[in-house]
């Protein structure tokens, strides 16, 4: 089986994202990690939908998942009429699609690539869960192959010796990025905010850089101004949940802010993934709204006296005057021109 993974971070290798095996789905906690190397063991998609909602697994993790999760959909019905089982199948691409509404049409892109991959199967006679295995593993492979170019055309704006800041976990195009920038001698340094309340940057995209050979800095989600000032930041990069056509995107809340202070500080800030055609303008975009519980507390721990709100926007939005470029995998487009990025022939990413 042919991979991209090798030589990549714990978490970025595929069978530490999500894996379908023996009529089972298991996902690394990315919850704990790397305080703990958990799994959570899925038995059933509706587990899996779940698993995903419930941010065991997040950023690029709940594709995998929702693949796999397809996988073992198909195997719950194995027995069953060919009927019965696309009817099934429809209906666990859509439970599990809609696990969190900010990022749905990108799921659907997985979902219905698995279920085409079950019409073949159920044509040609075969085992439809490992059809749907494979088209996942493939979807992988195409993902990092894609985010591997992503990641040549972003370390081309890295200088020698550049201090890079980051923002929650970006998944693929971390390991990826780190990937090349090694491959051509850079000499980064990179500063990574926490990214409360989940801590995706100090647990997942440090881990990443620090399993990769490369200098990382941890700082808190207060910290981004005066240490693009201290600290003399070359570039802020993030990867985006949404690229909307209209030059607007939404990632993990506080991305926003820190664009903000990047901008002031004359520090480009790009973006990096692949625009969304079917988010033409901003107003289609769902901001998801988490358990406001989570921000009263820190990895558990609580830190308010009962009474006292919480509020908790899992996203933001960052306006198209504030991004230098949004990287591709087709190059560096301004935020006010993405729709051509769709006039040349897009290659299949997901």
């Amino acid at each position: 089986m042919i991979r991209n993974d090798s030589d990549l971070g714990f978490i970025l290798r595929y069978e530490n994202v999500a894996w379908y095996e023996n009529g089972k789905v298991r996902i690394l906690d990315r919850r704990v990690y790397p305080t703990e190397v958990k799994f959570v063991v899925c038995e059933h998609h509706t587990e899996v939908a779940k698993a995903i909602a419930d941010m065991v697994t997040q950023s690029a993790g709940p594709y995998t998942a929702a693949g796999m999760g397809m996988a073992l959909a198909a195997y719950e019905v194995r027995n069953e009429s060919k009927d019965i089982q696309l009817d099934y199948l429809e209906k666990a691409a859509h439970t599990l699609s809609n696990a969190r509404p900010t990022t749905a049409n990108r799921m659907r892109k997985i979902t219905s690539g698995c279920l085409e991959a079950t019409k073949i199967a159920l044509e040609n006679g075969e085992k439809v869960d490992q059809r749907i295995f494979q088209t996942t593993v493939d979807s992988l492979n195409r993902r990092y192959e894609n985010m591997e170019i992503v990641g040549e055309y972003l370390v081309d704006m890295f200088p020698n010796k550049g201090s890079i800041m980051t923002q929650c976990f970006g998944e693929t195009i971390v390991g990826m990025m780190l990937r090349v920038a090694k491959k051509r001698n850079k000499d980064i340094r990179i500063f990574v905010p926490e990214t409360r309340p989940y801590f995706q940057g100090a647990r997942l995209t440090a881990s990443v850089c620090q399993d990769q050979g490369f200098d990382t800095t941890v700082i808190t989600d207060n910290m981004p101004a005066f240490v693009m000032k201290s600290q003399k930041i070359d570039l802020f990069t993030s990867a985006a949940d949404v690229i909307c056509l209209d030059g607007h995107i939404t990632n993990k809340v506080g991305t926003y802010q820190i664009a903000i202070a990047a901008k002031y500080h004359e520090v480009p800030y790009f973006v990096t993934g692949i625009p969304d055609i079917d988010n033409p303008v901003v107003e289609t975009v769902n901001i998801e709204e988490r358990d406001p519980q989570l921000v009263l507390e820190a990895r558990g721990i609580k830190n308010t006296l009962d009474g006292v709100k919480g509020y908790y926007p899992s996203f933001d939005i960052t306006p198209p005057h504030l991004i230098s470029g949004v990287v591709t995998n087709k190059g560096i487009y301004s935020p006010y021109d993405l729709k051509r990025y769709f006039e040349t022939d897009v290659k299949k990413f997901y």
